[in-house]
Order: C-alpha cells, then structure tokens, then sequence
C-alpha cells in the first residue's frame, strides 16, 4: 500500500477531493413480463431472477449498498 512521505496540507486535499464526480449508472433496457424498462446495468441479474421489480425506487437503491 502507498503511504505518503510527507503530510498533505487540507488546502491541497479538499482540493483533490473536490475533482472527484460521481458518474450517473449506465442503463440498460431488459424485457420483463413483455415490458421493457431501462435499469442499471449492474442490477440486470436481480431483475431478471425477480429479486427486484421494476418501479420499486426503495429497493434499487438499498441494492447496491
């Protein structure tokens, strides 16, 4: 692991952490029950087994955590 030589000063680290950008999910359209809905990419296999229902906004995003 990295350990850094030298301490960072606070002006330097909030300034390193304000360039980091959250990116939005990729979407991707899946067929279920004859009707296709755009759900991220890395929930297609909960869909698809019926772990999760498309429209459940609470359980999409308690998904990933």
């Amino acid at each position: 692991m990295a350990v850094p030589k030298r301490k960072m000063s606070r002006s330097n680290t909030r300034h390193r952490r304000a360039q980091w950008k959250a990116a939005t999910p990729q979407l991707v359209p899946v067929t279920i029950e004859g009707i296709v809905h755009q759900v991220p990419q890395r929930l297609v296999k909960a869909y698809e087994r019926g772990l999760l229902r498309p429209g459940d906004v609470r359980a999409a995003r308690h998904a990933d955590r």
